[in-house]
């Protein structure tokens, strides 16, 4: 069991989201950085999907109430155990009584936690996912709050190979940490001057071509009306050649709507399901965790990519979690010898 003691600014139980309902207005929420998230289940042995802590810019405090593989991945927010700092993007060995805080927030915007089983909470339409505004899903439907107690699940065979590994190597210290080989490619999301990719969206011909060339020339800021929903931007205003009237259609995460006034909006993991507003790009999946890692006052920057370009950057970032997972996979069979 973990309790939380201190709930952060923003602590909910997240997965890869809800998916199939969108057709009754029930949106898909989910985690916003999914590439950390994936990774952190990965290194505690858990399926890809299943739900860790997302964080955002001030973590919690908790207690653990019995020894626990975890790990913690994204944007980092300065953990510690017991007053020792805590690395990120490893498999770390928590002893029981321990207690797990974060400080200020060094780069990037949140950070995950998986731990070895998961939690055992009830699935929502087939999500553990938190939707906030509904009040369902996650712990209770809301974000984590003092003294909320989290039941863990049952660790794979593998979470427990891995624990055994860290065990040996506790000796009467507070935890156990075993680094892997993890890229740049995925540890480099929380950036301070992003460049992220974007293919033209389907109203992209509808703005004039001096909007075309400031999407993609000029910088935006994330101002401070930004949430899971959705990431405000102030920049260069992006007008339409004229008015055009449009019904309501499917958007996506990473979807760069723009309204009358001109600064454009990119909607998230709570994003609704559908929107009237042009479309006028739309960011590459593989570059989706890179915005998630923004917070407000930051800058980004849009650059073109092909919708060919942006398919096999996905395949290519596929490729790269899956060689990770096999890597450790055959890392800890040799350590387990």
């Amino acid at each position: 069991m973990i309790k939380i003691t201190k709930p952060g600014l923003l602590t909910s139980v997240q997965d890869l989201g809800r998916y199939g309902y969108q057709k009754y207005g029930v949106i898909a929420s989910g985690v916003m950085d999914s590439t950390a998230h994936r990774i952190a289940n990965l290194l505690v042995g858990n399926d890809e999907n299943e739900a860790t802590l997302e964080l955002t810019l001030l973590g919690p405090d908790m207690e653990f109430s019995e020894d626990t593989l975890i790990s913690i991945c994204g944007g980092d927010l300065s953990p510690s155990v017991d007053g020792k700092p805590v690395k990120l993007w490893r498999s770390v060995l928590v002893k029981g009584g321990s207690k797990l805080k974060f400080g200020g927030c060094k780069t990037g915007c949140r950070a995950y936690l998986a731990v070895a089983g998961g939690f055992n909470l009830p699935e929502v339409m087939d999500s553990k996912s938190t939707y906030i505004r509904a009040g369902i899903g996650g712990f209770n439907g809301k974000p984590l709050q003092a003294d909320d107690e989290l039941t863990l699940g049952e660790p794979s065979e593998f979470a427990a190979q891995i624990t055994e590994v860290l065990a040996a190597e506790l000796d009467g210290q507070k935890f156990a940490e075993m680094q892997w080989t993890i890229t740049s490619d995925f540890t480099s999301t929380a950036v301070s001057k992003p460049k992220v990719r974007v293919m033209k969206g389907r109203q992209y011909d509808w703005f004039t071509q001096d909007s075309q060339m400031k999407l993609f020339t000029e910088s935006f800021d994330v101002t401070s009306q930004s949430d899971r929903m959705g990431y405000r931007l102030k920049g260069p205003e992006l007008q339409l050649e004229k008015e055009q009237e449009m019904l309501s259609e499917a958007v996506n995460f990473g979807t760069i709507q723009v309204p009358s006034e001109g600064n454009p909006i990119v909607l998230l993991a709570d994003r609704q399901t559908t929107g009237g507003y042009p479309k006028i790009g739309q960011i590459a999946t593989v570059d989706l965790p890179i915005m998630a890692q923004l917070k407000p006052g930051d800058k980004v920057q849009f650059t073109e990519v092909s919708h060919e370009v942006a398919q096999q950057l996905y395949l290519d970032r596929e490729k790269q979690i899956h060689q990770l997972k096999q890597g450790i996979s055959l890392k800890i069979k040799q350590e387990s010898k």
